[in-house]
């Protein structure tokens, strides 16, 4: 009997889950007057000009791997540019960033690494890193493990927000590349890798702050919908930004994936899997009613 192609589920993590919790907290979030529940940022408004848009996440078990290849540094530029990048998908520029890091031990140049990691990416963002928390758990976190996690805050006006409410067949759909893996999808990675020797710069390339490219993009078209993706993929992410009965259309074969997906392939994960689970050489979509010169078109609505 042949054996089981690798997958997200079989690596201990369930997409499924992590959708059925969102929809069971909904009607929680929503009772306090919130709106908007599973975008990429959350939106406050702060009078009636403005929203603040917030968005929190963690490096995830891709930080195991960092600490095994002594690149802690890149664990924090990670999670900066990803939290940066949920809250400019709300149309909003970075404000300031916090962070909390935890372990059952802590060891300051662990620390150290991670923080100046994440700084040097806010720094590229002009995002004030604030403040933030470190605890020391015993107990809590077994022996030598290491969390990091953070929250950004942006600023948007009103009439700059991007919702993806206007979206409608015939956009088209323009995708910024992905320097690698970015911070999805390591528990199955690691359970490929095992306890072996693996290539960092290939596997743990950081996060892509992808803060630039959205500004030049909006200067030059209608940006009706903007998601980072993440967890679920290309087409799970950019279905938390449609309207009902709005569906992407994908031309996998429109762009070139880093090497590190073909590693996956080698390795036995399925297109079907690689597609639900990792972000394909794709990190970040736009929708827009026609795409600029030079856009990579990726795909349509319909």
């Amino acid at each position: 009997m042949s054996e089981k192609p690798p997958t997200y589920d079989s690596a201990g993590v369930s997409l499924a889950t992590a959708n059925a919790v969102v929809d069971r907290l909904r009607s929680a979030v929503e009772s306090t007057g919130a709106t908007g529940f599973g975008h990429f940022a959350g939106l406050y408004p702060l009078d009636e000009r403005r929203f603040l848009a917030a968005s929190t996440d963690s490096v995830g078990s891709k930080l195991l791997l960092h600490r095994r290849a002594g690149t802690l540094r890149w664990g924090g530029m990670d999670l900066a540019a990803h939290c940066i990048n949920d809250v400019l998908c709300s149309g909003a520029e970075p404000l300031f960033f916090l962070d909390y890091v935890a372990a059952e031990h802590i060891e300051l140049e662990q620390v150290a690494e991670l923080v100046e990691g994440a700084a040097e990416v806010c720094r590229r963002a002009g995002c004030m890193l604030i403040g933030g928390e470190t605890a020391e758990l015993p107990g809590v976190y077994r022996e030598n493990e290491l969390d990091f996690a953070g929250t950004c805050v942006g600023l948007v006006e009103r009439d700059r927000v991007v919702d993806g409410s206007r979206c409608a067949p015939g956009d088209v759909i323009v995708g910024f590349p992905s320097d690698g893996i970015h911070t999805n999808g390591f528990s199955l990675v690691r359970a490929l890798v095992g306890d072996g020797d693996f290539d960092a710069d290939l596997l743990l390339t950081p996060h892509r702050l992808y803060l630039d490219e959205v500004r030049a993009l909006r200067a030059e078209a209608d940006v009706k919908a903007l998601a980072h993706v993440t967890g679920g993929g290309i087409l799970g992410n950019l279905s938390r930004v449609l309207p009902d009965g709005v569906h992407a259309r994908i031309d996998w074969n429109s762009w070139t994936r880093p090497p590190v997906f073909q590693w996956l392939a080698d390795r036995g994960v399925e297109e079907e899997e690689a597609r639900r689970v990792f972000n394909l050489g794709i990190g970040m979509c736009a929708v827009v009613p026609e795409a600029p010169a030079g856009a990579t078109v990726i795909g349509a609505l319909e």
